[in-house]
């Protein structure tokens, strides 16, 4: 019987003033148990069986063509003239990332699942290839690529030609239908760097105990911004991306340089107390705190220090209290190697 162990990073995207660009993946992991078992019957008609345990495992989907970390390999696999996983296959999920916070959830099951599908059909598939299949199916690049590749990145995706348009713009369910077409992921559809990243400093995730669907968060959002809008974060994203990788860090530099205009502001109708706590905690207020913000679309707080952690939290976590809203905390740190394969 071969088991192998795939392991997939939370993420926090954004970062303050890298709306859609920054993200870092976190050392809270998606663990898939992967087992090809002789002995296993199964009933899915993609030869696998799920079991899934964590936050919300009552409502994830355990048929293969419903839950979104087999869907995806189905879909990878299917692009690669495989159309089902190879019989007894038997998956278990353990899950400690909260779903619809802020912290890349639905990330890492894409990544999870493009890699699962890699495994099982031996594909050969470098992390790059890899991510060029999540970026047909997730088309924001700071999480995917936080938890593919790992530590602290800045990514894009490249202009398509028409027809990689229309290979990559299509709901995930339509891929996966009966008499689709096989389609070959467009190559190298993201680019990314990963920046240098001073250990000491560590990453306070606040979790407040309600979620923020992605697609309402990003409803509030106005379709254009202002120029002076613009240089503002461009200006603070330039010196953000050097300032956490410098030998000894500036508060007052990455404090400011975390500052935004482009989402936060219009995010606080939906995070009750979030104007106040962003402005309200800050390097004179709390020792050791470097900066904070919003983590992906919220509701989580993501805050970085060098020390004083429980404190930082704790007075954010009584300040959410105000609102009436209940918050638990993590204590975290980059994942340095982002998704891993482990075979036993």
């Amino acid at each position: 019987m071969a088991k192998t162990i795939i392991r997939v990073p939370a993420s926090s995207a954004n970062i303050g003033p890298g709306f859609d660009v920054l993200g870092i993946g976190l050392n809270l992991f998606l663990i898939l148990e992967l087992e090809v078992d002789p002995l296993l019957a199964s009933t899915d008609k993609f030869n696998c069986s799920i079991s899934y345990e964590g936050e919300g495992s009552e409502n994830v989907p355990l048929t293969s063509d419903r839950n979104l970390i087999t869907k995806t390999a189905l879909f990878v696999l299917r692009c690669n003239g495989i159309n089902q996983f190879p019989k007894t296959t038997k998956i278990h999920v353990k899950n400690p990332i909260p779903l619809g916070r802020g912290l890349g959830s639905s990330g890492a099951a894409v990544v999870a699942g493009v890699m699962l599908a890699n495994q099982v059909g031996k594909l050969g598939f470098s992390k790059q290839r890899c991510l060029d299949y999540c970026l047909m199916i997730e088309r924001h690049p700071d999480n995917i690529t936080a938890a593919m590749i790992g530590g602290f990145t800045g990514s894009y995706l490249r202009k398509l030609t028409d027809c990689e348009v229309a290979l990559v713009h299509q709901p995930l369910d339509e891929m996966l239908a009966p008499h689709a077409p096989a389609i070959q992921a467009p190559l190298d559809i993201g680019t990314h760097v990963k920046y240098n990243w001073n250990p000491a400093i560590k990453c306070i995730a606040i979790i407040p105990q309600f979620e923020v669907p992605t697609s309402e968060s990003r409803q509030v959002l106005p379709t254009e911004y202002s120029r002076p809008d613009v240089i503002f974060n461009l200006q603070r994203l330039a010196v953000l991306t050097t300032a956490v990788g410098a030998e000894k860090p500036d508060p007052q530099v990455i404090y400011n340089s975390m500052q935004d205009k482009l989402h936060q502001p219009y995010r606080k109708v939906l995070i009750p107390g979030l104007t106040e706590i962003l402005s309200g905690f800050t390097p004179q207020s709390h020792a050791g705190l470097l900066g904070i913000c919003l983590s992906g679309a919220g509701p989580t707080i993501l805050c970085l220090a060098t020390n004083n952690f429980e404190r930082i939290a704790d007075d954010i976590i009584v300040r959410f209290k105000k609102e009436g809203v209940t918050c638990v905390w993590k204590l975290l740190e980059p994942a340095v190697e982002g998704a891993t394969v482990e075979n036993l």
